[in-house]
């Protein structure tokens, strides 16, 4: 990893692995991934994995190479659909407290509280109060849950205009991503800008030393799914950790630092 604020290499310096040598990583890494689920149920450990980024970002495919050879009792996914009457009325975080990991549980966020600061804003499902609420309280929000004991970690999947028009495009093509469509889609393009503004801002408010983002180049799928495990593993202890196996490349994952809107390092 590189330090706070260290300029990485362009990500598309870097060569994409064979299918082969992927999959001989993968299950390498998933080994690691089972020893870091043994050692946090033997320790009643709380692990939280925040993964936001723009439609078609590859949250999904990201979260399956997680979870796919962990236990399901002690691993979750949460993807919570559209807020209720119930929801809208209520304190914004309340939906989602049910949802946080307890001892000895490993939770995945697919999209999290953030939408407020996302799709939220940018669709104009939020008043502008409503937005400002929510960007001053977040902070003491995941503060608390750190100083309660949970391992939290944030990632954000950047990728460019271009493949996200690709992946949109594949999901309506492709039977078997019918599920994944939306209206909101349709919008993702179009409002390319807004949401580019919208992350900006999310990030730059929302990254403390107690709860950083790690930004993910995400154009390529394999680089991203190896990367980011690789920066996860390396940031929770656990027995048996093989440390050369879990570098992550840092033209691929690296901490967030203001200057990365300025200088190419996110998507315009």
């Amino acid at each position: 990893m590189g330090k706070q604020g260290e300029r990485p290499e362009s990500s598309g310096d870097v060569h994409p692995p064979s299918k082969k040598a992927y999959k001989k990583t993968l299950r390498s890494l998933q080994v690691e991934l089972v020893k870091l689920q043994r050692h946090f149920i033997r320790c009643n450990d709380k692990i939280l994995i925040i993964l936001e980024g723009r439609d078609a970002a590859g949250k999904d495919g990201t979260i399956k190479r997680i979870i796919q050879h962990l236990s399901p009792r002690e691993t979750r996914v949460v993807a919570l659909g559209k807020p209720s009457d119930r929801d809208r009325s209520s304190w914004y975080f309340q939906r989602y407290v049910p949802h946080l990991p307890t001892a000895q549980e490993l939770v995945l966020f697919n999209r999290s509280w953030y939408n407020r600061a996302g799709v939220e804003r940018v669709m104009g499902f939020c008043t502008t109060a409503e937005y400002e609420e929510f960007m001053g309280s977040v902070q003491e929000f995941e503060n608390m849950l750190v100083r309660s004991g949970v391992k939290l970690l944030k990632y954000y999947l950047d990728i460019s205009k271009i493949e996200q028009k690709k992946r949109l495009a594949d999901r309506r093509s492709d039977p078997l991503k019918q599920w994944k469509t939306s209206p909101i889609d349709d919008q993702a393009l179009k409002q390319w800008r807004a949401y580019s503004q919208a992350r900006n801002e999310m990030l730059a408010r929302t990254h403390t030393p107690t709860a950083p983002w790690t930004l993910v180049h995400a154009d390529n799928k394999r680089l991203a799914r190896l990367n980011l495990i690789k920066d996860l593993l390396s940031r929770l202890h656990y027995a048996g950790k093989d440390e050369r196996l879990i570098r992550a490349d840092p033209r691929i994952v690296f901490t967030y630092d203001y200057s990365n809107i300025g200088n190419h390092h996110l998507a315009p």
